[in-house]
């Protein structure tokens, strides 16, 4: 079993995170659920320590406005993020569920994770843990999850 950071907090964030579960277990106990389910300890170490990242992180604010303006990728983002997971950022900054700030967060965990070429699939769980770790971003979480989970989408005000 191959298993990558990636593929270990996909499945955190699908067996763990519920909002209205009032326990959470500590670092230990997640640890020992993951070796059993069979992934390897340092891509659990590695997928603990790309959460403390998010969680400490804050959108950068400093010369990054929200408008009309085109993001340029580098060189290295473009080989992580294809032209359709870049269109799908795009997308989610159009429909106002990404703001610039957001976008920025959600590109710096995507090159923080040790992966040569991320899917779309990928990068929506990405932009989705980015967005529940966010304040105040609940109303594009819950749009983005419908989307990603084939349910009616609430509107965004």
């Amino acid at each position: 079993m191959k298993e990558n950071v990636l593929d270990v907090l996909m499945y955190l964030f699908e067996n763990y995170v519920d909002e209205e579960t009032d326990i959470e277990p500590d670092r230990i106990q997640l640890q020992d659920k993951l070796l059993e389910a069979g992934f390897p300890g340092e891509e659990i170490d590695k997928a603990f320590d790309w959460l403390e990242n998010l969680a400490g992180q804050e959108p950068p604010m400093g010369g990054i406005v929200n408008g009309t303006a085109l993001r340029v990728y580098t060189e290295k983002e473009s080989e992580r993020l294809d032209a359709r997971a870049r269109g799908f950022l795009l997308f989610l900054e159009q429909n106002g569920v990404l703001e610039a700030a957001t976008r920025e967060l959600v590109l710096d965990r995507i090159m923080d994770l040790e992966a040569e070429d991320i899917s779309l699939d990928q990068l929506k769980w990405v932009t989705l843990m980015v967005l529940f770790n966010q304040p105040d971003q609940e109303a594009a979480y819950t749009w983005l999850e419908n989307m990603m989970f084939d349910t009616p989408p609430e509107y965004l005000h």
